[in-house]
């Protein structure tokens, strides 16, 4: 008798959203020499040829800094660092040509794969490695010479988007050539955020040891801004703890938003899945340095009343949401979340909990009418599901009369009175008629 895995249907439809907004998207991955010699990089490599057979355009780039380290210590010849550069000397520069060549090697056969009994089996994935970065010499910095250590001049994006356009994967390591004709060995992290930032890429994608950015409680922070990405990255700079290798990831992935990337992502090299969770899932699973914008997402404060009041009156009017005197407001102003644009609240949402049956009420959810061609309903209810999991509750509910189709857009399912919080069965109004709503969290 066949097992049928009900899980498996579940999570492959989960993930439907997800993948119609990925396909066509550009990416930028960015590999450090650590993640190449993990235990977990072939389980990497099955999943960016999974990304790729999904109709994702990737440009992966490697670095090979503890490969270098390890030869020149194997030969007797270590390197000096200078702000956290090594300074590449001629001899260092054949060291590093001769890692970084063994690497692409090894990443080029590892996709070249295709055995039955691996997650390879029948695909056939083109990669694609050649002369699309010119260098230039970094130069003399406090009288110190960097030698062949380099930096990106200009980067042949036409070429590389043609590869992309036959479903190739672009594979870039550190050594690149100048117009001179040498070599130089550049940073995977300056690299791969000149490529973000040049191939208007949707996403750049870095590993770490650690499952994103942490906290001081050592919680994973899910989303920042760059400015608060700074801050990280100046403690990190401080205190000289930045053995997992999220400073190099951070300092490319603020250049690479303030640039006009869309979203950088920082996950872990260590965990089986990490990419495919943190792109396919709603929460993700790692940490999203993302766009600065005009509009601010936050929890509401005492003085955002009278802005609240203003948005949501001409619903209450229209009898679409049910009305709340500024009293009632005061006294629950810490539930709600707004969106703000240039001091004018143009979203808000309430969230209200009923702990004993692990539910909470999404409530109040109103846009500005000039900002409704947006996804910023979408943005708040994104917001309150997170704040909902934070507090260990399993479903989200809404009443509602007129948006019952954007809800179920959304996820939701139509249920019955009798499916409520008791507390909120004796409060619902039968002459109101709300249709009520319910989301799996």
């Amino acid at each position: 008798m066949k097992i049928r895995s009900t899980a498996l249907v579940k999570g492959f439809r989960q993930s439907a959203p997800y993948l119609h907004a990925h396909i066509g998207k550009t990416i930028v991955i960015m590999l450090g020499g650590e993640a190449i010699a993990d235990s977990n990089f072939p389980n990497i490599v099955n999943d960016i040829a999974l990304l790729n057979s999904l109709g994702l355009r990737i440009v992966l780039v490697y670095g090979a800094r503890p490969q270098i380290s390890a030869l020149t210590e194997q030969v007797g010849y270590p390197t000096p660092y200078h702000k956290g550069i090594r300074i590449t000397d001629e001899r260092a520069l054949e060291i590093a040509k001769q890692a970084a060549g063994q690497l692409q090697l090894d990443i080029t056969a590892r996709f070249s794969m295709g055995l039955n009994n691996t997650p390879m089996a029948g695909a056939q994935i083109h990669v694609i490695s050649g002369n699309f970065i010119i260098a230039q010499p970094l130069g003399v910095d406090d009288g110190i010479d960097y030698a062949h250590s380099g930096k990106v001049r200009r980067i042949d994006i036409d070429a590389i988007h043609r590869q992309l356009d036959q479903d190739a994967i672009v594979l870039m390591g550190p050594i690149a050539s100048s117009v001179t004709g040498e070599c130089f060995n550049l940073t995977s992290e300056e690299i791969a955020t000149q490529l973000a930032i040049k191939l208007n890429a949707d996403k750049l994608i870095g590993f770490c040891s650690e499952q994103g950015v942490l906290s001081t409680e050592g919680e994973v922070i899910s989303e920042m801004l760059p400015a608060q990405a700074e801050q990280v990255l100046q403690r990190l700079i401080a205190e000289q703890t930045d053995s997992s290798g999220t400073g190099r990831f951070l300092r490319g992935a603020i250049t690479a938003c303030r640039a006009g990337v869309p979203r950088s992502h920082l996950i872990s090299y260590k965990e089986d899945g990490a990419l495919i969770q943190e792109l396919f899932s709603f929460d993700g699973i790692g940490t999203q340095i993302v766009m600065e914008s005009a509009e601010q997402v936050r929890r509401a404060g005492i003085d955002d009343i009278g802005g609240i009041l203003a948005l949501i009156r001409p619903l209450e009017q229209d009898g679409i949401l049910v009305r709340r005197s500024r009293e009632q407001l005061e006294q629950e102003i810490s539930q709600f979340t707004i969106i703000e644009r240039d001091g004018l609240i143009i979203g808000c949402a309430a969230l209200y909990p009923f702990p004993d049956e692990k539910m909470a009420e999404m409530a109040c959810v109103a846009v500005h009418h000039d900002y409704r061609d947006g996804d910023r309903g979408a943005i708040l209810l994104s917001q309150i599901r997170l704040q909902a999991r934070q507090l260990g509750l399993r479903q989200l509910f809404v009443l509602t009369t007129r948006s019952v189709h954007w809800f179920r857009e959304q996820g939701f399912t139509e249920s019955n009175v009798d499916q409520l919080p008791m507390a909120k069965q004796a409060l619902y109004n039968f002459q109101r008629r709300s249709k009520i709503l319910i989301l799996d969290l």
